[in-house]
């Protein structure tokens, strides 16, 4: 068995990626939850095991159960349940588990992230190796389902709260593949019920074996079937009606019509010779998303801090020196665009280069009532920004296309 590495001193439940649940979301949990008697119930990242005791309180004895936890002074299961001190990532388990429930940790291994996870930092190589899900800036979550699945015997079931990011990122393409090939999935939506967390989660109800998505919205008191997939290969998930298949189905999509590209970041203009920290003459803003408004774009302001001449910004982006179109990345899930005709230097957002003329409309188009209800409607608060795969998607319906 391996254990988890010695822990820094001080390290906090913020510092493991630890979220405390919310009662009202175990207890749903626990209702979705099922095991035959005698049969093994395992919570991983349990500290004092609030699903394995609220499953207890529902279901009665008569079930075998486990805890593992990673911290030490976290480990705190009463004396029914067999406590394991390992990183679960790590913990040599064998794969007989009728029923796995909890919430795993949330958090991005090593510094390069909004939310890392520092102590981890000399694992996170062997992490990648040992699962095959791992893929781009792969939240520590995901991980925590992959090894949950292995350790489900056939038609075990598996139900995680997690982040609802998963449903919609390129960095959980893997995860979702590897979930629709080793089982049913199920999906229910809950929105924001972390208390003063910035954070929009899911249950994911998953049953090992069997194929196929069901997506349920429990953001209400009554949960209800969105829609099935019967043959979900590992798509985005999305929360599609009869309207947005309808838009999709007339429309050209964004990406069909444009080649998206990313501005250059802030290192790259920081190295740049021709960057200055002060206005000087001849130089010109470095714009950023708050220069960017719904139609047009704000060239005076500075906020980047960075200037340069307009005619050198070609050497970092070459579509920097031809007048294009320039959609949010840093606006929230909604889209706003505006025609960049002076074709300044940006250090942030989407830029889209024609492929061939662009519908005359496509400004207001993409700013309309109809596009943010599309967005809205499909992605809700899965994400914080507008991705490239949605916006790619978008269906353009102008009379021009």
């Amino acid at each position: 068995m391996l254990f988890p590495p010695p822990l820094p001193q001080g390290a906090t439940e913020k510092s493991l990626g630890r979220v405390e649940t919310p009662p009202e979301v175990v207890d749903f949990m626990v209702g979705l939850a099922e095991a035959p008697r005698g049969g093994k119930v395992l919570e991983p990242a349990c500290a004092e095991g609030p699903f394995l005791r609220a499953f207890r309180e529902a279901h009665g004895g008569g079930f075998r159960f486990y805890g593992v936890e990673i911290d030490p002074k976290a480990l705190d299961l009463p004396p029914w349940a067999e406590g394991i001190l390992a990183d679960f990532l790590l913990w040599e388990g064998e794969g007989d588990f009728d029923l796995i429930l909890g919430n795993p940790p949330y958090g991005i291994v090593g510094d390069a992230s909004k939310y890392p996870i520092h102590i981890l930092k000399e694992v996170k190589a062997l992490y990648k190796k040992l699962f095959s899900t791992w893929k781009g800036k792969y939240n520590l979550y995901g991980a925590f389902t992959e090894k949950a699945v292995y350790l489900l015997k056939p038609g075990g079931l598996l139900l995680f709260v997690i982040p609802t990011t998963w449903l919609v990122l390129d960095d959980f393409a893997l995860l979702r593949s590897f979930l629709a090939r080793t089982g049913e999935t199920e999906v229910f939506y809950l929105g924001s019920v972390f208390p003063k967390r910035n954070v929009s989660a899911v249950v994911l109800r998953f049953r090992r074996g069997g194929r196929g998505l069901k997506l349920w919205d429990a953001s209400s008191r009554s949960p209800f079937l969105w829609d099935t997939y019967p043959e979900w290969k590992g798509e985005m998930i999305r929360f599609e009606t009869p309207k947005t298949r309808e838009m999709e189905a007339k429309g050209t999509p964004v990406g069909h019509i444009f080649h998206i590209r990313f501005a250059a970041r802030s290192p790259e203009f920081r190295k740049h010779e021709a960057v200055r920290k002060e206005p000087g003459p001849g130089l010109v803003p470095v714009l950023t998303g708050r220069n960017l408004k719904s139609g047009f774009i704000d060239y005076e302001t500075n906020y980047s801090g960075l200037w340069m001449p307009r005619e050198r910004a070609k050497e970092l982006r070459d579509f920097y020196a031809t007048p294009h179109l320039v959609v949010g990345h840093t606006k929230g899930v909604r889209v706003v665009a505006a025609w960049d005709e002076k074709a300044y230097p940006w250090r942030e957002e989407f830029h889209l280069i024609p492929k061939a003329k662009a519908p005359e409309d496509i400004v207001a188009y993409l700013n309309s009532a109809t596009v943010q209800e599309y967005v809205a409607t499909l992605y809700r608060d899965f994400v914080p920004h507008l991705t490239l795969r949605m916006l790619e998607r978008v269906p353009i319906l102008t009379r021009e296309v």
